[in-house]
């Protein structure tokens, strides 16, 4: 038991600090301006594969990666993966650098009750009656934010479809955290760079032309990306999964926060409504876990 509560307390500080890195990502993206939301992605990308990278050969893990390369089920997971991290990346720096922080908050908070319903159609797995009313609630909660924003929260569904997708074919692929995102990038990172040259041909790109510090600024993206992903991976080795997913909602409430009082965005009374409806959702959804994995029947240890 000592060594239970020592390795959940050396991995808490991890686990909290990969969550405030996430949930303070929307001051970070706009500081990238002039840089439009496709290039600040492409440099995303191009600069995260080049981290990462860096972090394989430090680690010595080139004969994994390739490894990775030769499987060819492996591999189409990750093309699979790739395409939908960009999806999350892109409609989250949009939104963030377009007057949506917290939508794309919600888009984060309503992502366990996604994945959920993504386990029932794709998986057909069946939901006990406590998911079904968090899922249903969750519903009736886009249903209301739809009528006040007098359209669907799209840039909440895309962050939200995309990361529950993303999540599910990582599972899939059962990688660790540099391997998988430094294959996603490669496969990703020569439509980056060609859109980059694009640019330049066209005397667009702000990277080079609109300062040092700018130019700074896009290549940290990679650092930025990547930071997160060690103290996740360092945490999720000492925390209990129950733990993690508590977690999980410290990064879109902080971005919420910062919508609210940094970026002033407006909240009606019906977003409220909206939001509190996502929250008990949430609530009823976490306790109903919890109580499950209290319940469910402990593995027998033999000698």
């Amino acid at each position: 038991m000592a060594e239970v509560e020592e390795r959940t307390g050396s991995g808490l500080p991890y686990g909290i600090g990969a969550y405030l890195c996430w949930g303070l990502f929307p001051l970070y993206w706009p500081l990238l301006e002039p840089a439009g939301p496709l290039e600040v992605l492409a440099h995303r990308i191009v600069w995260s594969l080049a981290f990462v990278l860096v972090l394989i050969g430090v680690t010595r893990r080139w004969g994994r990666f390739r490894d990775i390369a030769r499987d060819r089920t492996l591999m189409l997971f990750l093309a699979l993966a790739s395409v939908t991290i960009a999806l999350n990346w892109g409609g989250f720096i949009w939104g963030v650098t377009n007057g949506h922080v917290i939508e794309t908050s919600l888009g984060y908070f309503i992502n366990p009750l996604v994945t959920v319903l993504l386990g029932v159609l794709v998986l057909k797995e069946t939901l006990r009656p406590a998911q079904w009313m968090a899922v249903g609630i969750g519903f009736v909660a886009v249903v209301v934010l739809t009528v006040d924003y007098g359209r669907l929260p799209w840039i909440a569904l895309l962050v939200a479809g995309s990361f529950a997708t993303y999540g599910f074919l990582k599972k899939r692929a059962s990688l660790g955290a540099f391997e998988g995102l430094g294959m996603e990038t490669l496969i990703l990172a020569p439509f980056a760079l060609a859109f980059l040259v694009v640019l330049q041909l066209r005397s667009d790109l702000t990277f080079g032309h609109a300062g040092v510090g700018n130019a700074a600024l896009l290549a940290g993206t990679g650092v930025v990306t990547a930071i997160p992903l060690l103290m996740f991976a360092a945490a999720a080795t000492r925390l209990s999964l129950t733990t993690i997913g508590l977690l999980q909602y410290l990064g879109p409430f902080i971005q919420f926060l910062l919508g609210l009082f940094v970026f002033h965005e407006a909240m009606s009374t019906a977003r409220w409504i909206g939001f509190a409806l996502v929250w008990a959702a949430l609530v009823i959804f976490t306790v109903d876990a919890i109580s499950s994995r209290r319940r469910a029947p402990r593995p027998v240890v033999t000698a």
